[in-house]
């Protein structure tokens, strides 16, 4: 089986889904697809080029760690998606489900505060649409850290998973591949440190029964 991440920056793949990639990429091909540059708007002011290329090798590191067999670099202006033409979006996660064939996609959650995640989610669900010959059997959407949660609680953003992977043997293989990225790591209570990040673990596999978990929504599927 192959499988397609399509994550709007540089750890939001880990952060998300680290400990799922890592459970499945023993036996499944897992490409990971970085939409943005992960550099360009946040770190304005800087030498942008230096902090892009730290951070490329950071996610590919990050991404071996994980068993990922590539990462695709889209570069579309980081934290800016809202003024890339929607086409220009939908045609960059499109040509690689048509390179790729994924069976499975993971995708951002569609009430994320993130702007460019709202909009990954968008273009997401237009490039898995049943047309042409390669199908898409499921879509998943998982949650941010500092992203998913930060958002309102109301009946349109809440993440309300219904699906869980136990996670409870690679949760150390995740936090490994997050500690890849040096620059985006922070200290707790933040969620995006490693107390907080073991402790959604905990809290997702207290609902699934298990001792460490990550959650999605499956958006579409299909098949048995």
């Amino acid at each position: 089986m192959r499988i397609l991440v399509v994550a709007a920056h540089p750890d939001d793949e880990v952060l998300g889904l680290g400990g799922t990639l890592a459970l499945l990429s023993g036996e499944h091909e897992i490409y990971t697809l970085i939409v943005t540059d992960g550099s360009s708007t946040q770190y304005a002011g800087e030498d942008v080029n230096k902090i892009l290329d730290k951070k490329r090798v950071e996610c590919k590191e990050c991404n071996r760690v994980l068993g990922v067999k590539d990462v695709i670099f889209g570069d579309l202006p980081d934290m800016c998606l809202d003024t890339v033409p929607h086409v220009d979006i939908n045609a960059l996660i499109h040509s690689q489900i048509k390179s790729i064939e994924p069976d499975w996609v993971f995708t951002h959650h569609s009430g994320d505060l993130n702007m460019d995640h709202k909009k990954v989610y968008e273009s997401t669900m237009v490039a898995v649409r049943p047309v042409g010959k390669h199908r898409v059997k499921r879509v998943f959407a998982y949650e941010t850290p500092s992203s998913t949660e930060w958002n309102g609680y109301d009946h349109v953003n809440a993440f309300i998973p219904n699906w869980f992977f136990d996670i409870t043997q690679t949760l150390p293989t995740k936090i490994d591949a997050i500690n890849c990225y040096r620059t985006e790591k922070r200290e707790f209570p933040h969620p995006r440190s490693i107390e907080a990040i073991k402790a959604q673990a905990g809290m997702r596999g207290l609902a699934a029964g298990v001792a460490a978990a990550e959650a999605f929504s499956v958006i579409k599927g299909v098949g048995i």
